[in-house]
């Protein structure tokens, strides 16, 4: 029996895109994304419990990444979880934990009650064949019409 690796996160960027472009043409895009979980305590007073998590996106993904999201901006994002290990400058053994993301739906900013959300969802094969990539992209955008197909 296989296991299951799949994330759902719905959270704001805690910082702008940082995107690299590799020798071989290929972007990767890394940012930190706030979710907030809100409840009452045995008190009954709210308290809010805020987990940061590393988002990693590849290709075109990071290109969208690079010209539309912002510090601030809301979004979610599928993926499943990746835990790499490596030393530091010490020689000390290190491990980070990452959500690669395989979908993302641009939700707009906190700010911006009136944007329209894109979904954008990586293709399926891992090749570093940039062209297929983006031809095998699918984009998806709702628009804020009051015209109902129902």
């Amino acid at each position: 029996m296989s296991g299951v690796n799949k994330v759902i996160l719905i959270g704001n960027l805690g910082k702008d895109p940082e995107v690299k472009h590799l020798d071989t043409g290929v972007s990767v895009a890394n940012f930190s994304l706030a979710t907030t979980e809100t409840y009452n305590n045995k008190q009954g007073e709210r308290v809010s419990q805020t987990e940061w998590h590393n988002i990693v996106l590849w290709r075109g993904l990071a290109d969208i990444a690079e010209k539309y999201l912002k510090k601030g901006n809301s979004v979610y994002v599928e993926g499943k979880i990746n835990t790499r290990k490596w030393e530091d400058k010490e020689g000390n053994t290190r491990y980070s934990t990452d959500i690669i993301a395989e979908k993302m739906t641009m939700l707009g900013s906190r700010n911006d009650s009136n944007s329209s959300a894109s979904t954008i969802t990586a293709p399926n094969n891992t090749n570093n064949n940039e062209d297929q990539s983006n031809n095998s992209q699918n984009i998806n955008e709702s628009s804020n019409s009051d015209d109902l197909p129902f």
